[in-house]
C-alpha cells in the first residue's frame, strides 16, 4: 500500500510538472503557438512570417500594429519567447487573445 501511494505522488508531481511546462510554453486556452523555421530579430520580417504561417493554417488574419493582429475577427497580441526544444533554443511565437 504504501509503494502504491508513492508511485501515486510521484505521478502527480510529474502531471503537474507537465501542466505548468506546457502552461509557460503558451498552450492554454485560446492561445495560437507556432514555432517558424528560422529566429527573427527584426519585427518587420517576424511578421510577415506569422502572417504566412496563419495563412498557411486557413486562417484569416491581417497586422493591425504596435505587435497586434486579427485573426478570424479576433484580437491577439504577440508575445515571443525562447525555449529549449531539443537542448536548442528555439523561437516561439505566441498570440495571445487581447484583453
Amino acid at each position: 500500500m504504501e509503494l502504491f501511494a508513492i508511485g501515486l505522488g510521484i505521478l502527480g508531481v510529474l502531471s503537474l510538472g507537465w501542466f505548468f511546462y506546457s502552461y509557460w510554453l503558451g498552450y492554454k486556452g485560446g492561445n495560437i503557438v507556432m514555432t517558424l523555421d528560422e529566429h527573427y530579430t527584426k519585427l518587420e520580417e517576424y511578421v510577415p512570417a506569422i502572417l504566412a504561417k496563419l495563412y498557411e493554417d486557413g486562417k484569416a488574419a491581417h497586422y493591425l500594429g504596435d505587435r497586434k493582429f486579427e485573426v478570424e475577427g479576433k484580437r491577439y497580441v504577440l508575445v515571443e519567447r525562447t525555449v529549449p526544444i531539443g537542448h536548442v533554443p528555439t523561437q516561439q511565437t505566441v498570440l495571445q487573445p487581447e484583453k
